[in-house]
């Protein structure tokens, strides 16, 4: 590689993690806020969050690489461009082809961080969070523990308590349990105990006031009690038999074990295979949006106005990409074995670059000209 190659290898590196942080910064915030409301919101410790944070950046990082991978390519070429840098090697002799070689490296680089990303480090950090979501729900005194606040720790389930004793005694506890759509039952006391179980917490409601509404019948029946045994437990289960998300199970898992994961877990065959080979789209696009990157600034010739109009060029083409990607999954999904569809975005973008690398050696106009003149010294 060359003194050349190396520098603008530099420059493409050094722009793209310039961009991959504004991105994943930008994404991150988004999602923090929601994060933070509801796991603060439970009862969890920023030491919760900034995990649960931590674990999600692999699913960010995904989906800003092959953007920044792009705006890095465009940005660093036209500012060769605007430094008369590719001018002066085009000046030399210096084709296209040559040029676009650091380019090339470039998004075999990005490309292989994507393999990374999507074949080892996203599984394995849904598979964790997922963990780390079911342990966060399984704490169910993290979640009702909180006075002065009404909590929600299912869907239909209010509770409340008025104040917590050092001793863990809960005064004045408000629960109502609206799950079923047919009977709203309400229950209050004046002091709770939590009691655990083994792997099962009761909640003790001493001194209080059974309600049971039932809905349509709009009847209210009421029981006093003098103590009452309620098993919260249910509240944090949130389905711990559920199927793995789909992203979490590992490549090669994918590859062994396809049928039986689709039996077993009742994921979709196509939707298996769709993700799977996902992985190494996602990977090989970085190397087609680069290439497009690059060739596109490079068709025509110096302007003073810059080079906006290949820059919007390849943006649309981008976005164009983008949305075949979204066109050749519905196939996959219905017909597990037209898994080829899935490479089409990538082959298209990398026959674009190609294209456009041939037309910035050799334009339409130079070629126009040069069969005019031919034609006219024939006639001559």
């Amino acid at each position: 590689m060359s003194r050349y190659d190396r520098y603008v290898l530099s420059q493409y590196l050094l722009f793209f993690g310039f961009f991959s942080l504004i991105l994943v910064a930008v994404f991150w915030v988004n999602r923090a806020v929601v994060l933070f409301d509801r796991l603060i919101g439970d009862g969890q410790s920023a030491l919760v969050f900034l995990e649960f944070s931590a674990l999600a950046l692999p699913n960010l990082i995904r989906m800003v690489v092959p953007i920044a991978a792009f705006a890095a390519a465009v940005w660093v070429t036209n500012r060769l461009n605007s430094e008369s840098e590719l001018t002066v090697l085009r000046a030399t002799g210096t084709s296209p082809w040559r040029m676009a070689r650091p380019a090339v490296v470039f998004g075999l680089i990005t490309a292989g961080m994507m393999l990374v990303l999507t074949h080892f480090l996203l599984p394995t950090s849904i598979q964790q969070l997922e963990q780390r979501e079911a342990d966060v729900a399984r704490n169910v005194t993290a979640r009702i523990l909180n006075e002065g606040d009404f909590l929600h720790p299912a869907k239909g389930v209010t509770f409340y308590i008025r104040q917590i004793d050092k001793d863990g005694t809960l005064n004045d506890v408000f629960l109502s349990d609206s799950r079923d759509p047919d009977v709203t039952i309400t229950y209050t006391g004046a002091q709770a105990f939590l009691v655990r179980d083994d792997d099962r917490t009761h909640l003790i409601m001493v001194d209080g006031l059974a309600q049971r509404l039932a809905t349509k019948s709009r009847k209210l029946s009421t029981t006093a009690f003098s103590d009452f045994s309620y098993d919260i437990s249910s509240l944090a289960k949130k389905g711990e038999t559920r199927a793995r998300n789909i992203r979490a199970i590992p490549s090669l898992e994918l590859l062994r074990d396809m049928q039986a994961i689709s039996e077993n877990e009742g994921h979709r065959l196509g939707a298996l295979t769709e993700e799977f080979h996902l992985r190494f789209a996602r990977a090989l696009v970085c190397v087609a949006v680069t290439l497009i990157g690059f060739s596109a600034l490079m068709l025509g010739s110096f302007s003073r106005f810059g080079v906006w109009r290949q820059s919007l060029l390849a943006f649309v083409l981008l976005i164009l990409i983008e949305g075949l990607r979204g066109v050749v999954s519905e196939p996959v999904l219905e017909t597990p074995d037209s898994w080829p569809l899935i490479y089409v975005p990538t082959g298209v973008g990398i026959v674009v670059g190609v294209i456009f690398l041939q037309l910035s050696s050799r334009p339409f106009g130079v070629i126009w000209k040069r069969r005019r003149h031919a034609r006219n010294e024939a006639l001559s």
